[in-house]
């Protein structure tokens, strides 16, 4: 990709480059400052932008706030780590296509497979200026076989297939199963009578803040909110008002970092807030309660496609002392998992509807 890049900025040409989040699209600029700095006329971290000598740019987009992308115009348009990227189809198809317009410009969606979603669909997309390749590890010249071969007595065999062998399975090869077949919902208002557990994940700029509601009886998500960029007193007033629509709903809140404040502060405006100490210990259980309930298919959610896209990267990783670690990939986000595993949490205890203390 880094190939295709070069390619078109030394013919004068304009690029835009794409990748799911900022860290992603930092590290990517980076790489491509430190290959092109010979020529690299101008640099702007603040603007992610290079230029070229003789005319070339290089413009680099978080796909996680594409509509800044609209009303550019490139040459061509690249994206990295297309796999991770939600909603990959609308985006390509009404924000980075239209950019390629007024040049004739080309498109190119490079990644490891996650899933049959948008990257999947555009593998297979079939049209007479259109085409795919689909490569394994072992095809990579500088990577000793050896080396693929004894991943393949560390890793899971689906958790090989993705990563290594580059194939697209059904729910992505991940910690949990069968997520797109659970996730086709929609909102839902509350129900009189009707009991609530509202799971919290707090974040401010580069993370997401995300509140997921499950009706306790049903066992569905029946509403997600997810902010970014924003105030925490302004997420404290959401948070209330959304319980209070959700007939004062029980809150169950990570108490990490500025957790413990927001908690205190929630509970002096008369909210029912439960505090979560995330360790990996606590972590590990709660998302393998989560784990089971996809496996037993005793959930079902929104169908949200950022939601769907986190769930399916979620990864496990057994460490030295034999314990499970778990998390997002590096560079991607879980803040969709961990509020629906802290709601999930109260939903499906020995005391579903009650609040547990977790600190």
């Amino acid at each position: 990709m880094q190939d295709l890049a070069i390619e078109t900025c030394s013919h004068n040409g304009s690029i835009g480059w794409g990748a799911p989040i900022y860290k992603q699209v930092l590290d990517d600029f980076r790489a491509l400052d430190n290959i092109l700095s010979p020529i690299v006329e101008r640099r702007s971290i603040s603007e992610m932008r290079l230029e070229i000598l003789d005319g070339g740019v290089i413009e680099f987009w978080s796909l996680d706030k594409p509509d800044s992308i609209r009303g550019k115009k490139y040459h061509r348009f690249i994206v990295n780590e297309a796999g991770f990227v939600p909603d990959l189809m609308d985006i390509r198809n009404y924000i980075i296509t239209p950019t390629l317009i007024d040049y004739q410009g080309d498109e190119y969606y490079a990644g490891t497979p996650k899933g049959m979603n948008g990257f999947f669909n555009l593998y297979n997309h079939d049209a007479p200026d259109w085409a795919h390749w689909q490569m394994s590890s072992y095809s990579n010249p500088f990577i000793p076989v050896s080396e693929l071969d004894s991943l393949k007595a560390l890793m899971p065999e689906r958790a090989f297939q993705q990563e290594i062998l580059a194939q697209f399975l059904e729910d992505g090869g991940g910690v949990f199963r069968n997520v797109r077949a659970a996730s086709t919902l929609q909102k839902q208002e509350p129900a009189a009578g009707g009991q609530y557990v509202i799971g919290v994940d707090w974040g401010r700029s580069n993370d997401s803040t995300v509140f997921s509601v499950i009706d306790v009886t049903s066992k569905h998500q029946v509403y997600m909110d997810r902010m970014q960029d924003t105030d925490y007193a302004t997420q404290r007033l959401r948070l209330k008002a959304l319980a209070e629509r959700y007939n004062n709903a029980y809150i169950i809140a990570e108490a990490n970092s500025m957790g413990q404040p927001n908690i205190e502060a929630l509970q002096n405006m008369g909210c029912s807030v439960q505090a979560f100490t995330t360790t990996n210990a606590t972590k590990a259980n709660i998302i393998q309660g989560l784990e089971l309930a996809f496996e037993r298919s005793e959930i079902a959610l929104l169908n949200d496609e950022y939601q769907i896209t986190e769930l399916m990267a979620y990864q496990s990783e057994k460490l030295p002392s034999g314990l499970i670690r778990y998390g997002s990939p590096e560079g991607l986000h879980d803040d969709t998992v961990m509020a629906l595993a802290l709601a999930w949490s109260s939903v499906s205890g020995p005391r579903a509807g009650t609040l547990v203390d977790f600190a």
